[in-house]
C-alpha cells in the first residue's frame, strides 16, 4: 500500500469517529432535553390533578348552598 493510501484512510476513519461520536452526543443532548420537557409537563398534571378533588369538594359545596338559598326563596 501507498503512504497517501494509509493516510486518507486514517483521517476518513478519524473523520467518521468524530461525525459519529458529535451525532451521538447532540442527540443524546436532545433526548435528554425532551424528556426534561416531558417531566415538567407531567409534574403539571400531577399538581393538577391533586387540586382537582378539592375543587371538586368545594364545587359540592357551593351546590348545596345554592340549593338551600333556593329552597329559602
Amino acid at each position: 500500500m501507498d503512504i497517501t493510501a494509509i493516510i486518507v484512510a486514517v483521517l476518513s476513519l478519524i473523520g467518521t469517529l468524530g461525525g459519529s461520536l458529535g451525532g451521538i452526543l447532540v442527540s443524546s443532548k436532545l433526548t435528554a432535553y425532551r424528556i426534561q420537557q416531558l417531566e415538567e409537563k407531567v409534574a403539571e398534571h400531577n399538581n393538577f390533578a391533586r387540586r382537582m378533588p378539592v375543587i371538586e369538594e368545594r364545587i359540592g359545596q357551593m351546590v348545596h348552598r345554592i340549593d338551600r338559598i333556593e329552597r329559602q326563596d
